[in-house]
């Protein structure tokens, strides 16, 4: 049975919270609102860096998703915190080290290690691989990254809709 209450809470994660998680805020945004579900998933994005705290993303990483329609400019750049394991069902790392600071951050606590995921993860075609890091390459990093996230972003919306019904 369905618990038209409930809300599920995700949080993606990257190193400096510029490029790849809110790229993948953005496009999980507007993949909800077009699923229906926007009012019952709360998304937003961190890193695990201080570097870029309060930043908007990437210029290059905005110019990429206006490109496919998604709108990163309210976005800023916020370092995880701790009561962010808390606070998130979904924990979703772009990379192998970000999913290592994540489990570092929850201290071993299998409850809260239960919630981290790689993005890639949600994907067929993607499990086990990473969210590269377009930061230091050129514009086609970028639309790789969009490619990947989108795809990887369906199957985190399926995941999501699939505990949702059984909530």
């Amino acid at each position: 049975m369905t618990n038209p209450s409930a809300e599920i809470r995700v949080l993606f994660v990257c190193l400096g919270n510029i490029c790849r998680s809110p790229t993948a805020e953005a496009i999980m945004r507007q993949r909800l609102q077009a699923a229906g579900l926007a009012d019952r998933v709360r998304v937003d994005s961190a890193g695990t860096g201080p570097w870029h705290v309060g930043d908007p993303p990437d210029r290059r990483a905005r110019d990429a998703a206006a490109g496919r329609g998604y709108d990163m400019s309210a976005l800023r750049g916020r370092q995880v915190a701790p009561a962010d394991l808390a606070a998130f069902d979904y924990l979703i790392a772009m990379d192998e080290g970000n999913r290592a600071d994540l489990c570092a951050l929850a201290g071993g606590r299998g409850e809260l290690l239960e919630r981290i995921a790689l993005l890639g993860d949600f994907s067929p075609i993607h499990a086990g691989q990473p969210v590269g890091d377009p930061y230091y390459g050129g514009p086609n990093g970028f639309e790789r990254v969009l490619d990947m996230i989108e795809t990887c972003v369906e199957g985190l919306i399926a995941d999501i809709r699939a505990r949702l019904d059984t909530a």
